[in-house]
């Protein structure tokens, strides 16, 4: 009898070694914290340095994820070159700042785009953007 049970079990063994395992779930998106800046300036103050303590922590838990970091810089802000190097210069300096909060240097990625239309206030294009994964 019991062997029986035993040999009327091996199939269900079987089917479950065979059983694929869950595949794993892709990790939730960071929403992009904003670092704003004042006209023609890449200075940071002390809620920028906040926001960039925040994004270094998000990013040392998620320690196999990119970090890109996108400046930008208002239209009205200057020349096409002039907001260029504005908009490298924040995101540089929240890239040094991100380093300097622990984020392998390695791992961050500075993307300029320069100038960009606002909406509503000069300030929404005058920010660094910084993106964890993606």
């Amino acid at each position: 009898m019991r062997r029986r049970l035993a040999l009327a079990a091996l199939p269900l063994l079987a089917l479950a070694a065979c059983q694929q395992p869950a595949p794993a779930q892709a990790p939730q998106p960071v929403p992009a914290s904003v670092v704003f800046f004042n006209a023609d300036s890449a200075a940071l103050d002390d809620q920028a340095h906040d926001v960039i303590l925040q994004a270094a922590a998000a990013a040392k838990r998620r320690p196999d994820q990119p970090v890109r970091v996108r400046g930008f810089a208002a239209p009205d802000a200057g020349t096409g070159a002039f907001n260029k190097a504005l908009a490298t210069a924040r995101a540089q300096q929240v890239a040094d700042h991100l380093a300097e909060a622990g984020v392998n240097r390695g791992r961050i990625r500075i993307e300029p785009r320069g100038a960009v239309p606002y909406d509503s206030f000069p300030t929404e294009s005058r920010r660094v953007e910084i993106v964890i994964g993606g």
